[in-house]
């Protein structure tokens, strides 16, 4: 069998949510399944390292996929050109993306539709193009896949599409997230935070993320804590850079937010196993894979009561409302204060992050092939 993916979103050290996971359940099924080929559809110069083994042929497509002009042109022309030529079996799309001139049967991952509930926070271009292209998408694809039951459900009941047609196939995490032992964290503070325990934010710098509402929150907990605790936030610069940076300006306690930018796996796994807790406020999460990495990393979790976070903490997690000021600052002050109450987080947060692992997202989403190839074949 051929399987094609489009895997535009494997960038060399630029892996975002979707990224890994197109990285992690790839490498596992590739590997796993010797019998099949699968034919990489790159938009770009690749790298060797997301060759995963001897059964992945690899092709650059032209144009480089990243404006709504071009997605049309990659999609519905480069796309079933290839297609047609490999005589594929099935075309995954790990990031949604689909073919509108293709009759080869296709597998989206749709992991969210953020852009339905917050179209703001995104430029408008990249808003119309998805509001117009995804609910097509959605009913063009043989299968969805999608990475938590609240966006089955979402999906499903947004686009108006059978949730039979809809697979949860849930995100994992890194091994590399673990817990440290004390020399490294003493290290890890020493070189981020000035020695001192920490609040930490992981994350793209993107409206949804609620990244304001964090530092409204935590100027509140200082006001009311006599712990100078800092936030570090670290991610890359999306489309809120220059409201976040205008908003740090006033604070009252700026001097002890560190914006640290982008990090790879390694030092990522360090500040995040050596942070006093994840504070993780998002309006709207799909999965939301850094409240999984950080109870993975035995870290207290703040985070959202919202969309999919709920069903991704279970009860491991402080979860508040993530307009509430108040409740979020409360959360802050609750987890820095009480020894007792991060120990139980801790406990609680292992147990609950072990129902995730990517071996597993890789076997569902295997199933998820096979589910599409069975319903093309029984047309």
């Amino acid at each position: 069998m051929k399987i094609a993916v489009n895997t535009r979103l494997l960038l060399k050290n630029r892996l975002e949510g979707i990224g890994w996971f197109t990285k992690e359940s790839l490498l596992r099924i590739c590997q796993n399944h010797p019998e099949h080929e699968f034919i990489f559809l790159f938009d770009r110069k690749y790298d060797n390292s997301y060759i995963f083994s001897s059964n992945v042929k690899p092709i650059v497509l032209f144009p480089q996929a990243r404006h709504p002009i071009l997605f049309r042109i990659y999609f519905n022309i480069s796309i079933p050109k290839i297609l047609k030529k490999e005589k594929v079996d099935l075309f995954l799309s790990t990031d949604g993306f689909l073919s509108l001139n293709t009759d080869v049967p296709q597998l989206a991952v749709i992991h969210d539709l953020n852009f339905e509930h917050h179209p703001e926070a995104l430029p408008p271009s990249i808003t119309r193009y998805y509001q117009k292209y995804f609910p097509l998408f959605a009913r063009k694809a043989k299968r969805i896949a999608t990475v938590s039951k609240y966006s089955k459900f979402d999906i499903s009941s947004t686009y108006t599409i059978d949730p039979e047609k809809i697979d949860v196939v849930y995100n994992g995490a890194n091994k590399a997230y673990k817990v440290l032992d004390a020399i490294t964290i003493k290290e890890t503070r020493e070189e981020y935070s000035n020695g001192k325990p920490y609040f930490i934010f992981i994350g793209s710098l993107h409206p949804r993320k609620n990244i304001i509402s964090l530092l409204k929150a935590y100027d509140v907990f200082r006001k009311k804590s006599n712990q100078s605790i800092p936030l570090l936030i670290v991610g890359e610069a999306m489309w809120s850079r220059k409201k976040i940076e205008l908003y740090l300006s006033g604070m009252e306690y700026k001097e002890d937010v560190i914006i640290v930018g982008r990090l790879q796996l390694k030092e990522l796994s360090l500040v995040l196993g050596s942070a006093l807790a994840l504070t993780f406020i998002p309006l709207f999460e799909g999965f939301g894979i850094p409240a999984l990495e950080a109870m993975q990393s035995g870290i207290p979790v703040i985070t959202s009561k919202t969309t999919s976070l709920p069903e991704v903490v279970g009860d491991a997690a402080i979860m508040c409302d993530p307009i509430n000021i108040e409740e979020i600052s409360e959360a802050m002050m609750q987890v820095s204060e009480d020894a007792e109450l991060r120990k139980e987080m801790i406990e609680k947060g292992f147990l609950q992050s072990k129902k995730y692992s990517w071996d597993q997202t890789a076997e569902l989403l295997w199933e998820s092939i096979e589910k599409t190839l069975k319903d093309a074949k029984a047309i």
